[in-house]
């Protein structure tokens, strides 16, 4: 692990010495925030909102069905026999076992309609972001998003350079 830091370390001062000497143009961009404030996006979260919505609305009425069911075999559970007092608790289980997958395949489906509405909108921003760079010489952007990483390296690539320094 220590080796793999200094490893890590000695990479990085490489990078860092190779673009200060070449004078590498450097950009940032947010692009978290650019993405979010694009009108398609805007668009894309509004009907996210609405399937979620609908998603939200189909699951309380089964859960008020649940609950009624409930109520109304709690109270009568005395009147009943023990044969269909386990009928109507498998019932419920089954109903509440129902519920508990709806509300996973509806997660599953929302997350699937968000990445289907965004992927295109991301990879338009990312192009656009290329595009610009490119026309105003940036040889780097860096994504200034927390946690963000490098959108364009148009700059010279150090791996064959490190690897002979390495020896492999």
């Amino acid at each position: 692990m220590k080796t793999f830091k200094t490893l890590s370390s000695t990479i990085l001062f490489l990078f860092a010495v190779f673009t200060m000497s070449a004078q590498s143009k450097v950009a940032h961009i947010n692009s978290q925030a650019l993405i979010s404030e694009m009108p398609k996006v805007k668009e894309a979260q509004a009907q996210l909102e609405k399937l979620q919505k609908t998603y939200a609305t189909e699951i309380e009425a089964t859960m008020k069905e649940y609950q009624t069911k409930l109520q109304t075999y709690s109270a009568d559970a005395q009147n009943q026999t023990e044969v269909t007092n386990q009928a109507r608790q498998k019932e419920l289980a089954g109903m509440e076992q129902n519920i508990q997958l709806y509300q996973q395949t509806a997660q599953q489906d929302i997350q699937k309609k968000q990445a289907e509405l965004l992927k295109p909108l991301v990879e338009k921003a990312k192009a656009a972001i290329q595009k610009v760079a490119k026309a105003q010489g940036f040889d780097y952007v860096i994504d200034a998003t927390e946690g963000g990483s490098l959108i364009l390296a148009g700059g010279k690539d150090l791996m064959a350079e490190v690897k002979v320094e390495l020896g492999f």
